[in-house]
């Protein structure tokens, strides 16, 4: 089955109209192509310096403009890293992914998080990492010292783009995804619904990841999370079944990436979460938060695999 980088904006929208239960049944058999339906990739996230980043993310409890009542952090001992880490493998997870809210890192950064990248790796987990913008020089660096993915999220369409974020345009995340895939890092890329974008944006923003000139390896799709004090507070709640057919096309138009089920977990019933499965997502976050918000407990994820008899999949 071939892998198609040239997809239009009418043929994602069409898919989108595509009755759900028909919908879900192309998407899974398209899965089924690709994986073991049963085989999910379990990673933990951990935020390594949390706050006051300068960016306006509609959606960000960290922006220093938005009053959130989240405290600053500085940027974490390599030991509390280490023993996150060495935490997240017991519970099963085979990638371990570090968020710092930089709007880019500086030399010296990089610096600390290529020492972070090695004590993860010393553990024996997949490395992940999103610290904002890097430049080539930056990639290649954290290339070099054995980073496996980097994630930068699109967020949303090129079009609804400036209403969620003022402070870089739409381009400078391109240019990030760039920088990463030719430094020969794997790219973790994708977005968040639910942000009161129209449909016509989520096609959008599938067309923007789906006819990059490589598919990320990994396609986090997000449900918000509203957070009291930013400016999404009050969005208007997605339907439950339009969440599922974001899931559905994005495992049609990109069907050998690995597919997250991501943020937004903690508000979805077991059913739900069963049918974005089914849908063709193959990957979650394990562990009580992302980055400060919050996530269903790993006591939680092991009874619904059991339940649905699914697996967590092995490290590649």
């Amino acid at each position: 089955m071939s892998v198609r980088t040239d997809w239009t904006r009418d043929e994602i929208a069409a898919l989108f109209d595509v009755p759900l239960l028909d919908l879900v049944f192309r998407a899974a058999s398209v899965h089924r192509a690709h994986f073991d339906p049963q085989a999910v990739q379990i990673s933990t996230l951990l935020s390594i310096k949390t706050g006051a980043c300068p960016e306006d993310c509609a959606y960000c409890p960290q922006s220093a403009h938005f009053k959130t009542g989240l405290g600053v952090e500085r940027l974490l001992a390599l030991n509390e890293v280490r023993n996150s880490a060495s935490a997240a493998k017991a519970a099963g997870a085979t990638r371990f992914c570090m968020g710092a809210a930089w709007r880019a890192p500086r030399d010296k950064d990089i610096d600390r998080l290529i020492e972070m990248v090695g004590v993860v790796r010393e553990l024996g987990l997949e490395t992940c990492l999103t610290a904002g913008m890097l430049n080539p020089e930056q990639a290649q660096r954290l290339r070099d010292a054995g980073l496996d993915y980097y994630n930068h999220n699109l967020d949303t369409s090129p079009e609804f783009y400036p209403q969620i974020i003022s402070t870089r345009c739409f381009q400078d995340r391109l240019d990030t995804l760039q920088a990463v895939r030719d430094a020969g890092l794997n790219v973790c890329s994708g977005g968040i619904v639910g942000m009161n974008e129209s449909r016509a944006d989520r096609v959008g923003l599938i067309h923007a990841l789906a006819t990059l000139p490589a598919h990320p390896e990994s396609v986090p799709i997000n449900r918000l999370v509203k957070v009291s004090g930013t400016p999404l507070q009050d969005a208007e709640e997605l339907d439950d079944f339009e969440f599922v057919r974001s899931i559905a096309v994005a495992r049609l138009t990109m069907p050998r990436s690995v597919v997250r089920l991501s943020a937004g977990r903690e508000t979805m019933d077991p059913s739900l979460q069963a049918l974005c499965f089914l849908a063709g997502a193959n990957s979650i976050f394990y562990g009580e938060k992302l980055l400060t918000t919050g996530n269903p407990e790993v006591t939680a994820d092991r009874a619904l695999f059991a339940r649905l008899g699914l697996k967590g999949l092995e490290a590649a």
